[in-house]
């Protein structure tokens, strides 16, 4: 018997003999003092052995349910051993393996194997069992309504949250096995009939030729499947929350779930749905609408506001009323740096603040963030390094990305801001415009597995316009978005608003 390559994943048979089948399994996992090789007897007579990992596989399950009922020397043994095994042995999940493969894989995944002597083959118990973080309120995702419950760190977990709030049939779920050392388990979700056929395929395809070492987090897949890699902009939606991914297979998208991660995948997207947050249907839609216009403004003016304010003050003061201006240059007087250096010193310190605050831990980190930005903005002011307005502005911007639901969109708004001050220093109100128009550009060539990013705006769709660029109320929303499989546009009656009985 031999290792294919380099690879722990030889392909080849189990033997009849015991003895030899143990003496490969030990000579793979020599160095290995947490998998355990437990020999006993079979009805007092054939040799048996049971190869798990401790910490994955559940040792009192072992002894009750399989070490104890075998070992009983009052048992004759059965003419068909491993048929009686099947209808005897109280575990509820058990299959046959034939290949070494198979065991190791079995093993890895914490479902221990029995082996007995005589047998060219070997039962995986679903025994597996280890500690896991129990469910709690996403830290990222928090809202004011709506369902409390987080995706974990387990994928039988979340899966199984996903399949409490959609109780069909019809939503299908297809698990693949992505790493060459780490073996990790993707999930593939969608509702067969709403999801177009088109997009699973192509989420399959793309998951498939991924050929890597190991998958130890979500934005692996996430790096390896979209469709434009260089551009700052998310081009697949992240979340933790069972709520969301649920309502997005509702509407014919694809989720993808990862072994080890609490963040699942969701595609296709677009930049209307990255600006979304789970609250806007869980409130009144006419405040729904308000709070969805001021996230629209706030996500422009974070990467618009501090280029604006250094354009206008190098290149076009007469725009500036008068008052206002005698007020600025006041404050700016016996400042030795120009706008821009301004600008820009002032945004990096508070990048650097703000990532400070993530870094550090909890109890300390909001804390040092505050203070850090209350003391050293103050304290450039009182030293003349920077004006007070100009702080306000860095301040106000700061604000602004805070009101973008996606942390990921709101990375891509902090990057594309620097660019923009750049174009402002040098061409004024000419280099924002021309940097405005390449990022529209941009995002018309983006696509989300094939979608275009700035639907339903290019392409224009008239429909879907009601729960883009505002939130009509629930019984007007009964179309389903246009990537959805055409037999299963309508999502709703036509007939549901409310109105008093006669």
């Amino acid at each position: 018997m031999q290792l294919n390559g380099s690879d722990t994943k030889p392909q080849n048979p189990l033997t009849v003999s015991i003895d030899e089948n143990c003496k490969y399994l030990r000579s793979i996992y020599q160095q290995c003092s947490d998998v355990i090789f437990r020999p006993f007897l079979l009805f007092g007579k054939i040799h048996g052995m049971i190869i798990y990992i401790e910490g994955l596989s559940d040792q009192k399950g072992i002894d009750e349910h399989v070490l104890s009922p075998l070992m009983k020397n009052s048992l004759e043994e059965p003419l068909h051993l491993f048929d009686y095994l099947h209808q005897n042995l109280p575990v509820s999940n058990m299959t046959t393996v034939n290949l070494i493969p198979d065991c190791i894989e079995s093993i890895s995944t914490g479902n221990p194997i029995l082996l007995i002597d005589g047998h060219d083959q070997a039962l995986s118990l679903g025994l597996a069992q280890w500690k896991q973080r129990s469910i709690e309120e996403p830290q990222a995702e928090k809202g004011v309504r709506g369902p409390r419950e987080g995706f974990v760190e387990s994928l039988q977990v979340n899966t199984s949250l996903i399949r409490r709030i959609i109780k069909t049939p019809a939503l299908k779920i297809q698990s693949i096995k992505v790493g060459k050392y780490t073996k990790t388990s993707i999930v593939i979700a969608y509702i067969e009939g709403v999801a177009d056929k088109t997009v699973i395929e192509e989420v399959t395809t793309r998951i498939n030729r991924i050929n890597i070492d190991g998958i130890l987090e979500s934005e692996y897949i996430e790096e390896l499947i979209e469709d434009n890699p260089y551009s700052p902009f998310p081009q697949i939606l992240s979340t933790e929350r069972p709520d969301i991914t649920c309502s997005s297979l509702l509407e014919g998208r694809v989720a993808i779930l990862t072994e080890g991660t609490p963040f699942t995948l969701i595609a296709p997207v677009t930049i209307f749905s990255l600006l979304q947050s789970q609250e806007d249907y869980y409130q009144r839609f006419l405040i729904s609408t308000m709070i969805r216009w001021l996230r629209y403004i706030a996500f422009v003016a974070s990467f618009v506001v501090p280029a604006l304010y250094v354009a206008i003050l190098t290149f076009h003061q007469e725009m500036i009323p008068e008052v206002l201006l005698l007020s600025i240059a006041s404050s700016r007087e016996g400042i030795p740096f120009p706008a821009f250096v301004e600008v820009l010193m002032m945004e990096i310190v508070f990048e650097v603040l703000r990532e400070a605050g993530i870094r550090l831990p909890m109890q300390v980190g909001a804390a040092i963030s505050i203070v850090g930005a209350l003391v050293i903005g103050q304290a450039a002011v009182d030293a003349g390094f920077v004006s007070a307005p100009m702080l306000i502005i860095v301040a106000l911007t700061g604000i602004s990305s805070f009101m973008i639901p996606r942390y990921f969109l709101g990375l891509a708004v902090r990057i594309i801001r620097f660019p923009m001050i750049f174009l402002a220093s040098a061409l004024g109100l000419v280099g924002i415009m021309l940097g405005i128009i390449a990022i529209v550009i941009h995002l018309c060539t983006l696509r989300s597995l094939g979608e275009p990013y700035l639907t339903p705006v290019a392409p224009f769709k008239r429909d879907e316009l009601r729960d883009a660029l505002w939130r009509s109320p629930l019984w007007m929303m009964d179309t389903r978005p246009n990537f959805t499989q055409d037999s299963n546009y309508e999502r709703q009656s036509d007939r549901l608003q409310p109105k008093p009985t006669k």
